[in-house]
């Protein structure tokens, strides 16, 4: 089996008999290990010797008057929000459980980085054996914001914080900058020519994914979409990449980001929608499910409609939780 995704901590964890994952000491530590969170050399002495406690015994209880005692308020918020995230790591039977508590919970202030972490650890349990590059990419959308460019017609997606690095660091290419194009358009477009390096780089997020005109990067992601609910809701469903929504009797839909929901809401409630806007939809899929008895009546076997939609700066932010809390199942179902 081919590796990917290292960074995405999996080595650090252990699979529990359900086939989740389970949270280890070295995977609090990974988090205590996190520059955030390294006390500065200005900490006081009550923060460090916190600090020191922990990479000793990382699971060891700490009590309130340790957090007071720390002088800075913002490193007291920083250490409460990790300690209240560690903890429903540990106390859940899988890391799986726990993001779905988190999720159903409303999130509680957790940090979005700490959410994104945990996705990617919980695809990579996922997708554990997935051999199809156009899948992996596709899934990188789940944990990292994408930059949205359009040249010769195709609508590409380029990893958000890899561009901020090359147009603040490296300068573009004089052919690049001579034309105005955007530094996504340096990167290489994952295409059947160039799948096969995406496993030397997979931890680099460096290919671009066309998700215009490639029907196999649509497929990617909705293959993607499968899994994660398979995975986390115990539920079997179909996702099928679709040109446009010409249903007049349409349920229900997902938005998966915050910019899809709101064009979805819109057009559900009968506005009209510009075309500018119509212009960002990036993605549009129908999803069924195996089990119409699984689902709220009032949808039964009818599609749910999902959006993706890129936001006025032309980023991507995928909201995977959004489709935990969106889908119109029943009852809620346990995760691994």
């Amino acid at each position: 089996m081919t590796e990917f995704w290292v960074s995405s901590g999996h080595h650090l964890v252990r699979r529990t008999e359900g086939g989740g994952l389970a949270a280890t000491d070295e995977l609090i530590l990974a988090y205590l290990a996190r520059p955030e969170l390294v006390p500065p050399e200005e900490a006081c002495a009550a923060e460090r010797a916190l600090y020191a406690s922990l990479r000793a015994e990382p699971r060891r209880a700490v009590a309130p008057e340790e957090l007071a005692a720390i002088a800075d308020a913002d490193a007291r918020e920083n250490w409460a929000v990790l300690l209240a995230f560690r903890d429903r790591l540990l106390g859940a039977r899988s890391l799986e459980a726990a993001y779905l508590d988190l999720v159903r919970g409303g999130l509680q202030g957790t940090p979005s980085l700490f959410l994104n972490q945990l996705v990617h650890l919980i695809l990579r349990n996922a997708l554990d054996g997935c051999d199809d590059p156009y899948v992996l990419r596709a899934a990188e959308l789940f944990f990292r914001t994408q930059r949205v460019s359009r040249h010769d017609g195709a609508v590409l997606l380029a990893d958000a914080e890899v561009i901020e690095a090359r147009e603040g660091a490296a300068p573009l290419s004089p052919l690049v900058a001579m034309l105005g194009k955007e530094a996504a358009n340096e990167l290489d477009v994952l295409t059947d020519e160039t799948a096969w390096s995406y496993w030397s780089r997979s931890d680099a997020f460096s290919m671009a994914l066309n998700l215009g005109s490639n029907p196999k990067s649509r497929e990617g992601l909705a293959r993607v979409i499968e899994t994660f609910v398979r995975h986390l809701l115990n539920t079997e469903v179909r996702v099928t990449p679709l040109d446009r929504l010409e249903d007049t009797d349409w349920r229900w839909f997902v938005g998966l980001d915050a910019e899809g929901t709101r064009i979805g809401n819109a057009l559900w409630h009968g506005e009209t929608v510009d075309a500018a806007t119509q212009e960002r939809v990036v993605a549009l899929f129908g999803l069924t499910f195996a089990d119409p008895a699984a689902v709220d009546p009032a949808v039964g076997d009818r599609p749910v409609y999902l959006l993706l939609a890129g936001t006025p700066a032309n980023l991507v932010q995928v909201k995977p939780q959004n489709i935990v809390a969106g889908l119109p199942l029943r009852a809620e179902r346990p995760a691994a």
